[in-house]
């Protein structure tokens, strides 16, 4: 196999020069990528980072010519462990892609065959690179091994659609990593994992970065994680490279006001919605091909002059290799705000009354001749004006929760769930219309929950017309007033979702969920595919408008910085049983319950405050056959030795007040314990 070894220690592994990359659109050049150059070295992990529709994947694209036939790189020169992929004929590129330069995508469902074993795939990488049929399943096992998953062989004979989405994406590493590649490219492999998922798949790559020689370039919009792998940190805007340098410069001390604008947009520790609000970016990026004669920047930077204007920036140098394209570029620490800090948010009356009351809900699902409990007996109460945050692991039963409560699901006979003090039918088309607009939810991925053929204007009057019998002039009133809640023009009424980025979707997919009055608003991980500028404009705007319509969310998320912005009250679910529930303070300043440290302790930080990272054995037990005892046992490193957690279910009792658990060991001792590890 061609390794790192076959290129001279001193060259770099990828080197990038003037590289531009134009598509052909309706007859018209346009370029998307422009003047970017950068360098990785050997065994270096190099961060891009900005927002989507900034060229970061086009850039990686390229690397390896994949780009869609539309798209050239016209200009600029490419090395790739001192090979040119620009110059190569069809057959040794070809070669270049499976032995020199592997690449990890962000779904992994799309970069596994459905109809081929996990084992047979990774095995064929090994039979490429000339090994026999037995030898190339025999190193696929040890890889698999050497990814971290703990039976080896029972993974080698199955599907992809029976792994989990860490298990997953830790094969289609293992495939990557099979060709020993010089050059292994991460496309926000980590986006769609949970947190603790998330944490195993990014130590796994630091790990055998270094053991295999591999440099990495890592694409992604979350901050904290390219903070916590990458040594140096490229910032793409519009298509060019505007700041560099290691990622302690650009996350500490930034010098172009974009990077300052990021930074702003991410909850860090003690931000609250109502203390320490979330600076979005005002505006929007430049369209493809865009013809702007100064900084690209320019007209969303609060402290552009005319200068900026004029003629595009150079790269300044700001430190010791770090480099910023920004003329004002002294003064970007000091950049404006465009949100106010502090937002002094009004208190909705009557906070402390139920909403929502939940008592012994169970749900159990029959498949392949197994009873699934996904939930098991869950209390929970929902009070009104509040967001409760429902956090855990996938398979923990957040979504089945949330589909029960809105009717979509029917749960077990003997299960209660009150709605304001009555109880609401097990199906949504037997609940009278005042509950119907009472209860609606956003969901995580606006295009699939919005109709393409719809305008703007028909995908928001729907619900106004059928639920809430508006006509005339009282339609047009709303919509206007909807339209201005939600941060959107007039001119986005007459649009189809396919014109619209991904950030005006989910506004669109808000005003339709508030159009009606709601009372009670499930958000399903609104923001997770979402870049951080408009996260934290969606975030803000979910502030407001819940202190503007007193509305209660209950909002479900594995981003837990995220959470602890936005919620009063975080309740934690494991393997369909409420572990905690207390307010967010509580919960996340501790003592918690060992499940909530786990997840705690794996959540990355740009705030240099570094947690022990305490990893969770195994992967989470199947619903089908749950645990005895406490159904956190077998992975908790706190189990007591005496032998109660594996045969003695802890009930969910008071420990502070307000502040529930579920757990043998005594709240006073959990505090000692995890004070003692926040000090090492």
């Amino acid at each position: 196999m061609t390794g790192p070894d076959s290129q001279s220690p001193a060259a770099p592994t990828l080197g990038v020069q003037h590289l531009e990359v134009t598509y052909r659109v309706r007859g018209q050049d346009r370029a998307v990528v422009r003047d970017v150059s950068f360098q990785v070295g050997r065994r270096e992990s190099y961060g891009l980072v900005g927002e989507s529709g900034s060229g970061k994947s086009t850039v990686a694209l390229a690397l390896t010519r994949y780009l869609p036939r539309n798209g050239r790189v016209s200009q600029g020169s490419i090395s790739v462990n001192g090979q040119d992929p620009l110059s190569m004929s069809t057959a040794a590129l070809r070669d270049l892609r499976a032995r020199t330069v592997s690449m990890v995508y962000q779904e992994p469902g799309r970069a596994l065959n459905p109809s081929i074993r996990a084992g047979r795939q990774i095995a064929e990488v090994y039979q490429i690179a000339g090994l026999d049929r037995r030898s190339a399943l025999d190193r696929a096992q040890e890889m698999l091994r050497k990814v971290q998953i703990a039976d080896p062989g029972q993974v080698m004979d199955r599907y992809p659609h029976q792994l989990s989405g860490g298990m997953a994406q830790r094969v289609v590493i293992a495939m990557a990593l099979a060709a020993e590649p010089a050059l292994l490219i991460l496309d926000e492999p980590t986006t769609a994992l949970d947190a603790t998922v998330e944490a195993e798949v990014l130590d796994l790559v630091a790990g055998l970065r270094q053991e295999m020689a591999t440099s990495v370039l890592f694409i992604s919009h979350n901050l904290a994680v390219i903070a916590k792998m990458c040594d140096r940190v490229g910032v793409l805007y519009a298509g060019e490279l505007v700041e560099e340098g290691s990622a302690d410069q650009v996350f500490d001390a930034p010098r172009h006001p974009y990077t300052v604008g990021l930074l702003r947009c991410i909850p860090r520790r003690g931000q609250r919605k109502d203390h320490g609000r979330l600076d979005a970016i005002p505006g929007f990026l430049p369209q493809p091909g865009h013809s702007i004669p100064g900084c690209v920047f320019a007209e969303r930077c609060a402290i552009a002059r005319d200068e900026c204007r004029q003629a595009p920036p150079p790269a300044f140098d700001v430190g010791p290799a770090h480099t910023a394209r920004c003329y004002r570029h002294e003064e970007a620490a000091d950049l404006p705000r465009s949100t106010p800090a502090d937002v002094s948010l009004p208190t909705v009356p009557g906070l402390a009354e139920p909403i929502v009351t939940v008592r012994g809900l169970t749900k159990t699902f029959g498949s392949a001749g197994d009873q699934l409990r996904a939930l098991s007996d869950v209390d929970l109460t929902v009070y009104r004006g509040e967001t409760l945050g429902l956090v855990g692991e996938s398979g923990s039963g957040k979504t089945t929760l949330a589909r029960v409560l809105l009717g979509l699901i029917a749960p077990d006979p003997g299960s209660s769930v009150d709605f304001d003090g009555q109880q609401l039918a097990s199906d949504v088309r037997r609940r009278p219309r005042q509950q119907l607009r009472a209860l609606q939810i956003v969901f995580q991925n606006p295009d699939s929950a919005l109709n393409r053929r719809h305008t703007v204007r028909r995908l928001i009057s729907r619900p106004l017309v059928r639920l809430a019998g508006l006509s005339g002039s009282q339609l047009t009133e709303r919509l206007t007033d909807l339209v201005r809640s939600v941060r959107m023009e007039n001119r986005h009424l007459s649009m189809r979702p396919g014109q619209l980025s991904g950030g005006l979707k989910q506004r669109v997919a808000i005003a339709r969920a508030f159009g009606v009055g709601p009372r009670l608003v499930v958000c399903d991980e609104p923001t997770s595919a979402l870049d951080v500028s408009v996260q934290a404009a969606i975030l803000n705007l979910l502030a407001d408008l819940q202190a503007k319509e007193e509305v209660t969310y209950l909002f479900i998320s594995h981003d837990l910085g995220v959470v602890r912005y936005l919620a009063d009250r975080i309740a934690v679910l494991y393997l369909g049983r409420v572990l905690e529930v207390g307010p967010a303070d509580q919960v996340f300043g501790g003592p918690h319950h060992p499940y909530t440290e786990a997840l705690l302790s794996a959540v990355p930080s740009l705030d240099g405050q570094r947690r022990t990272r305490i990893r969770l054995d195994g992967e989470i037990p199947s619903a089908a056959s749950p645990p005895s005892g406490c159904v956190f046992h077998t992975r908790c490193p706190r189990r007591l030795a005496s032998g109660a957690c594996e045969t003695i279910e802890p009930p969910l009792a008071e420990v502070e007040p307000g502040h529930l658990m579920s757990c043998h060991i005594p709240v006073d001792q959990l505090r000692t314990m995890q004070n003692s590890d926040l000090k090492r």
